[in-house]
């Protein structure tokens, strides 16, 4: 690996401190990232989702048959726990429902790719990380629309006895689009133009994190009003319900006798959400609701930090635990 590949993994890296700058930018100064267009948003997606395509061989995909019991949990609690927390929270902190349908679309989308980041900063078990953020993700073309429809309009009757229609329909087809196939077309140039991968691989993480940043930080922006006036109670729902999804993916993986290092692995891959998806999602099929968009913003901020702490908590545990 040379100097300039070792530079932009270290800046890929650091990214819960470019989406800590970048989102206090943006909130001071909105100017700096309005420039960002929304019909933009689906293509730094699928950037991201490629990205991942780009890290992955058919080999990979043999992993679940070798490690089905941290999968079927991990993938579980994902699809789970997180979109219970979701409906819990959401009615706990009686939200306006554009932030519930924001706050239901996170809690049922897949692990992101952030968490592989983290997993790899923490050492913990990077190949049972990228497994489970590539199953979640395969899964989330079914299950992010299923979910999010019987979520959705459980809670709108909940609070105010009127159901929100949702396009399942629409969800399905938008999460086959900008998830699925930029992660096959991805697997499909690793392994038929492999040499040409390898010399861009390097770079290509530190491009997924300046994609979740423009993302972020646009969403940030345009809804700043909204936040400051609202963001409280929204603010307080995100963060329980990663802090929630890490303590529980920990907790339930040690119970269930796992490895340390898996436990690891499987609290820092549902504590973490595709929050870019979430925002899409909410854009692109939740646009009589235009808040609906915010939850996904400040959970990429959240899990970022979360996960951070995390990564930290979990080196230092291992560390003691070879001494």
């Amino acid at each position: 690996m040379n100097p300039l590949e070792k530079f932009f993994i270290a800046l890929a890296n650091l990214f819960p401190v470019w989406v800590l700058t970048g989102a206090g930018l943006a909130l001071w100064k909105p100017e700096t990232v309005t420039w960002f267009q929304p019909d933009w948003i689906p293509y730094f997606l699928g950037l991201i989702m490629l990205s991942m395509g780009l890290t992955l061989s058919l080999e990979d995909f043999s992993r679940v048959v070798k490690l089905p019991k941290s999968i079927l949990l991990g993938v579980g609690l994902q699809y789970t726990i997180m979109p219970g927390l979701g409906y819990a929270l959401a009615l706990a902190f009686n939200l306006p429902i554009d932030f519930v349908i924001g706050l239901v679309l996170v809690a049922c989308c897949p692990g992101g790719t952030a968490s592989n980041v983290v997993c790899f900063i923490a050492k913990t078990h990077v190949a049972l990380s990228v497994s489970l953020t590539t199953c979640s993700t395969l899964l989330a073309v079914l299950l992010t629309p299923l979910l999010t429809t019987w979520w959705v309009e459980s809670i709108s009757l909940e609070l105010t006895g009127l159901k929100v229609d949702v396009d399942t329909l629409g969800l399905l087809l938008k999460t086959l689009k900008v998830v699925i196939l930029p992660v096959l077309v991805g697997v499909f140039l690793n392994h038929y133009f492999h040499r040409g991968v390898k010399k861009v691989e390097a770079y290509t993480p530190f491009l997924a994190v300046l994609s979740i940043i423009f993302i972020v930080d646009f969403i940030l922006a345009d809804k700043k009003d909204a936040i400051l006036q609202i963001g409280s109670a929204l603010i307080s729902a995100v963060v329980l319900l990663h802090l929630f999804g890490f303590i529980l993916g920990y907790v339930l993986s040690r119970l269930l006798r796992f490895t340390e290092k898996d436990a690891q692995t499987v609290s820092i891959e549902v504590g973490m959400q595709n929050s870019g998806l979430a925002t899409e999602l909410a854009r692109s099929n939740f646009s009589n609701y235009g808040l609906a968009t915010v939850p996904g913003a400040i959970s990429a901020l959240t899990h970022c930090i979360l996960g951070s702490i995390a990564a930290g908590l979990c080196r230092w545990r291992n560390a003691s635990a070879k001494k």
